[in-house]
């Protein structure tokens, strides 16, 4: 079986499945890291060369992967759920955790990120933050079997928790 944490970016999936990986013996894979690497280009690279089309092909293909693997925590990009294919993937072997947040705490958390191009444009971040969300929730939480808000919780109480569920 494999942890697949999903949510918003800022939302401590990255940390959260690190600590995870090493507390249950569990090999880590970071999705957009893995796109990177194949594509040997960064994520805003690959977005100026062949859109977020293109990215999300890649990320689908990544999904597409490792859903015929076991024993791994997967840290997904923020958008992974835009494509419903890419959850039915992961979904075949894996307990779903949604990492949420309200968009203040994300917005603190991921306001120096120059990693992701604008989702949004015309829009300050904020906005952009607030309106990417509210179209995403929806999508979180059709794919989701638990949610864990982390606006007060150490990355250790998270993964604490989901532990806990799956104990």
């Amino acid at each position: 079986m494999n942890v697949v944490l999903i949510g918003y970016r800022g939302t401590g999936k990255s940390v959260v499945s690190r600590i995870l990986a090493d507390r249950l013996a569990m090999a880590h894979v970071g999705m957009d890291s893995e796109i990177v690497r194949r594509a040997k280009l960064t994520i805003p690279e690959i977005v100026e060369k062949y859109g977020w089309t293109g990215f999300r092909d890649r990320e689908t293909s990544v999904a597409r992967d490792l859903s015929g693997k076991d024993n791994l925590v997967i840290d997904t990009g923020g958008g992974v759920i835009e494509r419903p294919e890419n959850m039915l993937l992961l979904g075949q072997n894996a307990r779903i955790f949604w990492l949420k947040a309200t968009v203040t705490a994300i917005v603190s958390r991921i306001q120096s990120d120059v990693q992701r191009p604008a989702l949004v444009e015309g829009k300050t971040f904020i906005e952009e933050v607030a309106e990417v969300l509210e179209t995403r929730i929806p999508k979180y939480k059709t794919a989701a079997h638990y949610e864990i808000n982390t606006d007060d919780l150490t990355p250790e109480e998270v993964a604490d928790k989901i532990i806990g569920v799956l104990r």
